[in-house]
């Protein structure tokens, strides 16, 4: 899909705007939310925000970059019939087998070319970790550049999860992240978000990980963008992952919309044009302070996109897809955890509107190293979690999972030391 004519996120639009001397918003009465005065933590981020990602080599083209029609174009340049792309794609998307030798409804004689030539490999096997009696699976991958990004598999009871990156590396500068403190590397193509999702679910088809216990879903039911990377900065690769992902059999995975979910740090030009795509994806906005004050360290984006433009444009995107926001925020212990920002996010979210378009999404901070930060108190948490009930905000605490393998929310930060610590996995066909 192009995106000739977006929003230029370096451009104007992306201005600091201008601070009012109280945090609270517009229409709203500061004089009953006193927030406590904020002291600076001792690891601030120092990094600068990066929108437009260095210039790598680019990965080879996939069958998984290509549109339909493009596939076939692709094949009939290839010397082969047009059908063969509709072949070619149902043996990819739909029975997820990735071994030309199973491409029976092919002639032998051309199996080998289509697969070297439409299916090269893209992530190669590093390492893999698992927790959770085997329901949490993280694997390392290397690019063809070298690059290191990482994807969780994560199974319920009533579904199966994938968490994939968008980006090596990110270039938000998150100081809480670790994904964030390691500075962005490039971006990932369509076909190397879409192979995540793939390779979780012909693990699920091919029976590799531990068996399913009965009644557990056999495929891979949601895709939540909250791995390495912020999507939004990597919108042309990440909507064309969206629409592969979306596409029914066999030109796509034939996932729903509505088991899929975009976050970002707020980038408001890409929510406006994600919300015009006609996939109605959830958005998670990662708010994680309802003050300019606060807000401006935790996510530096902030300076260039305040609280009100960036819950605006949350606004603005569940009126035009009808799909609830999931507002993230993160509890970090004496920082943004007090009743009192309970009670202004109440307000920020509630004044826009309770006609159920926001559900709040707690997450209890995940360590990472160096990090002088922790997770809130429980007894904090709880106020936190019924200060936000008591003015009718819906609101959960996130269920958290893989912390023990690096894999939970801001843990995710593949290295050179992840190589060098790890046992090797044989690599595959792509």
């Amino acid at each position: 899909m192009s995106v000739t004519g977006s929003p230029d996120l370096s451009s104007s639009e992306a201005r600091t705007p201008a601070r009012t001397p109280d945090a609270t918003a517009p229409g709203t009465d500061a004089s009953d939310v006193t927030i406590p005065e904020y002291v600076q933590p001792p690891d601030r981020s120092t990094l600068p925000l990066v929108f437009t990602a260095p210039r790598r080599g680019k990965p080879p083209v996939h069958w998984a970059d290509l549109d339909p029609a493009q596939r076939r174009g692709a094949m009939e340049a290839a010397g082969h019939r047009a059908y063969r792309a509709r072949q070619l794609s149902a043996h990819y998307f739909e029975g997820l087998r990735d071994d030309p030798d199973t491409w029976t409804d092919l002639p032998v004689a051309v199996r080998g070319e289509l697969a070297s030539t439409f299916m090269p490999p893209l992530l190669t096997p590093v390492r893999e970790l698992t927790c959770d009696d085997g329901d949490t699976v993280k694997s390392l991958w290397k690019l063809h550049d070298g690059a290191l990004v990482e994807s969780v598999l994560m199974r319920y009871p009533d579904r199966v999860t994938m968490c994939v990156s968008s980006q090596a590396g990110c270039g938000m500068a998150c100081p809480f992240c670790a994904t964030g403190q390691g500075g962005l590397q490039r971006n990932m193509s369509t076909a190397e978000i879409v192979e995540q999702v793939v390779d979780g679910a012909r693990k699920l088809a091919q029976g590799t990980l531990a068996d399913a216990e009965a009644g557990r879903t056999p495929r891979v039911s949601n895709v939540v963008f909250m791995g390495m990377g912020e999507p939004l900065a990597n919108y042309k690769a990440v909507s064309g992952a969206l629409r592969q992902l979306t596409t029914p059999n066999p030109d796509g995975l034939g996932m729903s919309a509505r088991g899929i979910t975009v976050s970002t740090v707020g980038l408001v030009p890409r929510i406006h044009e994600l919300a015009t795509e006609g996939i109605p994806v959830t958005l998670a906005l990662s708010l994680h302070a309802p003050d300019d004050e606060l807000r401006d360290e935790l996510v530096p984006v902030n300076t260039r996109w305040n609280v009100d433009e960036v819950v605006d444009a949350a606004w603005e995107y569940a009126k035009t897809t009808k799909r609830r926001v999931s507002i993230e925020y993160i509890l970090i212990r004496d920082v943004n955890d007090q009743p009192q920002r309970a009670e202004q996010l109440a307000k920020v979210l509630r004044r826009r509107g309770t006609w159920g378009w926001v559900h709040v999404n707690l997450i209890p901070l995940n360590p990472t190293p160096g990090s002088r930060w922790t997770a809130s108190r429980r007894r904090d948490e709880d106020e936190f979690v019924r200060r936000l009930q008591a003015r009718g905000v819906p609101v959960t605490v996130r269920d958290t999972r893989g912390r023990e393998i690096d894999g939970a929310c801001g843990q995710l930060a593949a290295g050179s030391a992840d190589i060098d610590a790890s046992v090797q996995v044989p690599a595959r066909r792509g």
